[in-house]
């Protein structure tokens, strides 16, 4: 007999209701009867501490069932039911343990699997990281994916629901940490960096256009939000290494420095210091292949352009006599070694032959010329490293030859005892603190201001004397002064007496007419912004006529000065390379030709000499002097051309004219330079 119509339905859905409620409790008793299980292995103290629930939180999170504090006064530690072992961080890496182990939490190998999927489905719900899966899929499977129908019975938001989940998604994003996982690559691919990774810039990179730019960059404050506590508190884990190792404070003004600080930064949390033991071989092995693949950087450019072989003796703590060998080029200077010459005797004939090995070592045909110090026996090397080697040219070192040009000028009578004078004033107010501080407060600031080279300080010091006069006056007429004790001392009258004394000041002007436009020339020769080959003789020369104009009503002490300047430069540096660098320099020879004809045809004779000594082929030599007669008139296909005319000032000597191999730079590069414009 069938049953009504009507009453059907209610005995269906009484049935289906108790299957879904036996479906739903069923998990929950397997879930009770593993806990009790797993509670019965415990020792019975440990069953004790499992099931007090005052060692529990009174919370619903679903993993305190299988876990209690072991210790009530240390919270974040939580022991586990199954495999006792002692989790730390708190409740969240708790489940993560049980889970079966998330990033670096270790999962529990005795947890059952019902457990585990509990414990991840729970994570996945409430887990604020949003997990973006990009599977690669074809064109045509996107076609049906989108055509295809919701299946029956599954809720569709709607529209403005839509729109919340999303902003919400986005919004938990940005909290939290981003996690794309993307479709497994073949194994036959190479591994690919992330986009990211690709757009950041390198920390040399980084740190190179800081120092070119000029400009600060952007703070850790401006950069992740961190507040200026915690930049204290990294600034003093610095400071703290320095203090506690003994590191010169100076080091932290290191560009080294500044790279490593970056790529901490960069690197993110978690890094870990290399140890002893890598610091020792590993990290110092690479270092070294660095270093010779740096070497092969340069080794090309010595075999492109050529390169000058420079030396430096020096003397250590140790009293040992150290001879440095170094290669410049356009690559920039590599330090090749140091040599040890303390047993032996720096004669003409040592000394040449320990230029010629490290000559050999880079090649005969690619040194073109030696720079060493303006002493003696390096002058006799040098001229006999010029009869072994016919192209090779000597060069003493200019700041070296400036640098003993200022002390012959400090030992004029007059400038003598005008330097005497003030390095009496120097030392007494340094001498004296209360004086010391008065005097900065006056001027603003310090007298001293140390140089490269040892005489160039005396004459800054002069410079910034003179400067400052006023203030020094004022501070030894002023009332702090006349109460001082040391105003009535024999030391302190001789002071004031120099310092306001109106020839003394005078005197200081005149010494000072003298040095400053060598000092000029000294930071050309010094320096690294510019080539010095290609502007120092063009500097001398403007140093020369500027001494002779300011010194003019002067004319005993301009001619001791002009003495001192000839028995340096004219018969020392008037060397021909640096005529031949000035020729080819466009941005000042044909400033020359124009103002003084007889001074370029004077340079044109200086590279005609230097490239007849390099080149010995005829039809190369004919050549190169139809093309300097070319680049001399401005004449031919490249040098005519109105931009090259007009770009003679903006280019770069160093780009075509280097120091060294002139001859070949002018054949090639300049050529090249000017023929692409």
């Amino acid at each position: 007999m069938n049953a009504p119509e009507g009453h059907a339905p209610a005995q269906n859905d009484t049935a289906a209701t108790t299957n879904s409620s036996a479906g739903s409790t069923a998990p929950d008793a397997n879930v009770q009867s593993l806990i009790e299980k797993a509670l019965a292995k415990l020792s019975p103290e440990r069953r004790a501490e499992a099931i007090d629930p005052k060692r529990k939180a009174r919370s619903k999170d679903p993993a305190w069932k299988y876990g209690w504090w072991p210790d009530t006064s240390k919270k974040d530690f939580l022991q586990c039911i199954f495999c006792e072992k002692r989790v730390p961080a708190g409740v969240s890496r708790f489940k993560q343990h049980l889970a079966g182990g998330y990033g670096d939490a270790h999962g529990c190998e005795e947890c059952p699997e019902i457990v585990k999927r509990e414990m991840h489905d729970y994570l996945k719900k409430n887990s604020r990281t949003v997990f973006v899966s990009v599977p690669e899929v074809d064109a045509n499977e996107e076609e049906e994916g989108a055509a295809a129908e919701p299946q029956a019975g599954t809720p569709v938001p709607s529209s403005g629901t839509r729109v919340k989940q999303a902003r919400k998604k986005i919004a938990q994003a940005s909290i939290a940490n981003f996690v794309v996982s993307a479709a497994p690559k073949p194994q036959t691919q190479k591994h690919s960096k992330s986009v990211s990774a690709m757009l950041c810039k390198t920390p040399e990179e980084v740190v190179a256009e800081r120092h070119k730019s000029n400009t600060s960059q952007p703070t850790l404050e401006h950069c992740t939000k961190k507040s200026k506590e915690a930049k204290q508190i990294v600034d003093d884990h610095i400071a703290d290494f320095f203090y506690e190792n003994g590191i010169p404070l100076n080091a932290i003004n290191s560009r080294s420095w500044e790279i490593m600080v970056e790529s901490i930064g960069q690197y993110g949390p978690g890094l870990r210091s290399p140890s002893y033991h890598e610091l020792r071989v590993p990290l110092l092995d690479r270092a070294v292949n660095r270093t010779a693949e740096l070497r092969k950087k340069h080794e090309e450019a010595w075999k492109e352009y050529g390169c000058t072989l420079m030396s430096d003796g020096w003397t250590d703590t140790s009293h040992r006599h150290l001879i440095n060998f170094l290669a410049n080029s356009p690559a920039g200077t590599f330090f090749l070694g140091s040599v040890d010459a303390s047993s032996e005797v720096a004669n003409a004939q040592m000394l040449a032959d320990l230029l010629e090995k490290q000559i050999d070592k880079i090649g005969r045909e690619y040194v073109v010329q030696v720079v060493t110090d303006n002493g003696s026996n390096f002058k006799a090397a040098g001229r006999l490293l010029m009869e072994r080697i016919p192209h090779l040219f000597w060069t003493p070192c200019a700041a070296h030859c400036l640098d003993l040009m200022l002390e012959d000028i400090g030992k004029i009578k007059e400038f003598n005892t005008c330097i005497n004078m003030a390095k009496k004033v120097c030392r007494f107010i340094y001498k004296h603190g209360r004086v010391l501080d008065q005097m900065r407060d006056k001027i603003g600031g310090d007298l001293v201001r140390p140089a490269v080279t040892r005489f160039a300080t005396s004459f800054l010091t002069l410079a910034s004397m003179h400067r400052h006069r006023n203030g020094l006056r004022a501070l030894f007429v002023s009332e702090e002064w006349n109460k001082n004790s040391l105003a009535s001392s024999s030391e302190g009258k001789q002071v004031v007496n120099i310092v306001l004394s109106m020839p003394f000041w005078n005197t200081m002007e005149n010494c000072l007419r003298a040095s400053q436009p060598l000092l000029i020339a000294l930071r050309i020769a010094d320096g690294d912004e510019t080539p010095a080959a290609p502007e120092i003789m063009a500097a001398m020369d403007v140093a020369k006529n500027t001494i002779k104009e300011s010194l003019k009503e002067k004319p005993s002490l301009l001619k001791e000065v002009l003495e001192c300047y000839d028995k340096r430069w004219e018969t020392q540096m008037e060397q021909k390379l640096y005529g031949a660098a000035l020729f080819l320099n466009p941005g000042k020879y044909f400033d020359i030709r124009e103002k003084d004809k007889r001074q370029a045809a004077r340079l044109r004779s200086m590279f005609n000499d230097v490239f007849w000594k390099m080149v010995s082929d005829d039809d190369e030599q004919t050549q190169i002097s139809k093309q300097a007669d070319d680049y001399e008139r401005s004449e031919g296909d490249c040098f005519s051309k109105p931009l090259a005319i007009r770009d003679r000032s903006k280019k770069n000597p160093s780009k075509f004219c280097v120091t060294i191999w002139l001859v070949h730079l002018f054949l090639v590069g300049y050529r090249n330079a000017l023929t692409s414009m």
